[in-house]
């Protein structure tokens, strides 16, 4: 998946100079408090515009020296927008869907490799699914702050009632060969949800989350794929 690589290591590295910046301001702003604290006289008064901080520039760019003024400015804005509070919604009901499917794997797949890969996949959508739901109950609930629905846009690789019923009825080899169809389906849907966000979105959770769905998923898929 070239597309999905390349984006989650670009969203990695600007997760990453967020972050620096984000803990450079914060030392500027203990050192300003500390130098306040220790003399009485306002660390303005030390110096021109009180202490520096050096914030890392971007690829290929050196770093910048700053005031604490202008790094607490350069710290991006993560609020969340109507991108992100449509992706944890969508994905929540999305791996809703492959929980459904991967419960079916104890009783009816024939292969002992199949059973295995529902487990895995279940283990870690489900804690996925926790973060999502914690992320929005934060963020103002299910419709956001802005009061807002953004769940009801199509969910791409999303299996059909049809399609789940046959699964239900189906056993052994044939259980086998069609929920390994349809979960790559299933997956490589959740890619695109997760490379839409980290495109469109703002907030810095929500694309380590999308960045930990595409890392995890890539490698189901190429696993079922080999299967």
């Amino acid at each position: 998946m070239p597309q999905e690589v390349t984006v989650l290591n670009r969203r990695r590295t600007t997760c990453v100079r967020r972050s620096v910046v984000a803990a450079a301001v914060t030392a500027a702003v203990l050192a300003l408090g500390a130098c306040e604290s220790d003399s009485g006289t306002p660390a303005k008064a030390k110096g021109a515009g009180g202490p520096s901080v050096v914030a890392p520039g971007k690829p290929g760019e050196p770093a910048r020296t700053l005031s604490a003024d202008e790094a607490a400015k350069a710290v991006p804005d993560d609020t969340p927008n109507s991108a992100d509070f449509s992706y944890a919604q969508m994905m929540i009901t999305h791996h809703t869907q492959a929980l459904q499917m991967t419960a079916l794997a104890p009783d009816r797949a024939g292969s002992t490799q199949v059973k295995r890969l529902a487990e895995r996949i279940a283990a870690a959508q489900k804690p996925e699914m926790g973060a999502m739901q914690g992320w929005l109950k934060i963020n103002g609930g299910a419709q956001g702050k802005g009061g807002h629905d953004h769940s009801r846009g199509a969910m791409p690789g999303m299996a059909t009632p049809a399609q789940l019923a046959q699964l239900r009825s189906a056993k052994g080899a044939a259980f086998d060969e069609l929920f390994l169809k349809l979960m790559i389906t299933h997956h490589q849907g959740a890619l695109t949800m997760a490379t839409e966000v980290l495109s469109e979105g703002n907030n810095i959770l929500v694309e380590e989350m999308a960045n930990d769905v595409i890392a995890q998923q890539t490698s189901e898929i190429n696993r079922m794929r080999s299967m």
